[in-house]
């Protein structure tokens, strides 16, 4: 269950990528290994290389992609944990779209800066900082972005933003009307020409919730801070970084055809919003009626079944009093967990994954690893219990 691969920089990779006849991209399931994937699509487009590009969900899933046969000249390039000696775009804790920004500079090519921005965010970096404030002045430079107040949501509506944005987490989270009826008294929802101070009232009536939500934990105002005071992009397909970074996380999960065109550059932007609201609105709906149990260090959110990664990710940025968050699903067999702390979790994910599928008489367990989360899959048959328990000791 080891999850070595070769390190891109201890390869040819990269002379590989320059002169290959055919280049098979097989990346993870998440918003930041979508938008590296996508950096290198577009990149092998204008240098007129075939390529093809497919979602694995798990460690298992990427390696039976990359082990299939291929004519000589292909080059394999994974974008995630893998089981074969392969070459790996993305390596250590480092964001998969970094990565992907540099090796696409290297070919010539001028990776697109507002989707290099929504891959980092992501990944859970904050526009500019370290490495990506090169990639910040040149989109600011370019005129691609530009910051304004409000919230960082995908569409022009605040209402539809609000609702069914999987950064955010409210009252009003996953219901239509709870949202309109919370925006009613600081804007004219009917207007279609916001102003700066209205943008501000919505702001500051989101963040006023957020914090005051009864469930809402102390980490609650750091993680609405990162949702507010968003970067616009009047050119992108969303209406700002932060919101198209939460549609290629939502498409990565559930439609990851739709994820991948989307990231390649197509017209996809109505069925990724489709997938985006759907997504949205389970995974609020689900978090809300979900049982809770909490542990030394460890939240449990307890579910029947539903979006695992994104009610992880909700909760341990608005719901958990600990620093790590398990989310599980009996009946679907998943399980996430998600971190505010930065230490990485690929050895802790695949150490459960291991104590798990011996303590287990029922199929086998696979799982996958990601910046400050993880995920795995097994038998529904298994009992939730031994699921908590097995984590709990490893944790």
């Amino acid at each position: 269950m080891s999850t070595d691969s070769r390190p891109v920089e201890s390869t040819t990779a990269t002379p590989g990528l320059e002169s290959a006849a055919f280049v098979r991209l097989v990346t993870r399931a998440d918003g930041d290994a979508l938008a590296a994937s996508g950096i290198v699509a577009r990149a092998l487009a204008e240098r007129g290389t075939p390529f093809q590009v497919s979602v694995g969900r798990t460690v298992a899933e990427r390696t039976d992609r990359v082990q299939a046969p291929g004519d000589e000249g292909d080059l394999t390039l994974v974008v995630g944990a893998v089981d074969a000696d392969v070459a790996r775009l993305d390596a250590g804790d480092r964001p998969a779209t970094l990565a992907a920004v540099d090796r696409v500079r290297e070919l010539g090519v001028t990776p697109d800066p507002v989707l290099s921005l929504a891959g980092l965010v992501a990944a859970g970096v904050e526009p500019g900082a370290g490495e990506s404030e090169w990639v910040l002045e040149t989109a600011t430079d370019r005129d691609l972005v530009d910051r304004r107040p409000g919230v960082a949501v995908p569409t022009a509506d605040p209402v539809d933003g609000i609702t069914h944005s999987t950064r955010l987490c409210g009252p009003w989270s996953g219901d239509l009307d709870a949202a309109r009826e919370a925006l009613t008294s600081s804007v004219d929802l009917e207007s279609d020409d916001f102003g700066e101070a209205d943008y501000r009232a919505i702001a500051s009536a989101v963040a006023l919730d957020v914090v005051g939500a009864e469930e809402a934990t102390e980490t609650a105002a750091n993680a609405i801070r990162h949702g507010l005071k968003p970067y616009v992009t009047p050119d992108a397909p969303f209406a700002t970084v932060g919101g198209y970074a939460d549609v290629l996380e939502a498409t990565a999960r559930t439609e990851p055809g739709t994820g991948v065109a989307l990231a390649m550059g197509h017209d996809a932007r109505e069925p990724a919003l489709s997938a985006w609201r759907e997504y949205g609105r389970c995974a609020h709906e689900t978090l809300e009626s979900a049982s809770t149990g909490r542990y030394d260090g460890l939240f449990v959110v307890g579910i029947d079944d539903g979006p695992v990664e994104a009610i992880a990710r909700l909760a341990v940025a608005y719901r958990s009093p600990e620093p790590v968050v398990l989310a599980v699903a009996a009946d679907g067999g998943e399980v996430a967990i998600a971190t505010r702390d930065d230490d990485p979790l690929g050895a802790t994910v695949e150490r459960i994954a291991r104590e798990l599928e011996s303590e287990i008489e029922i199929g086998g367990v696979a799982y996958d690893v990601g910046r400050r989360r993880g995920y795995l899959r097994y038998d529904p048959a298994v009992d939730r219990s031994t699921v908590v328990t097995t984590a709990r000791e490893v944790l």
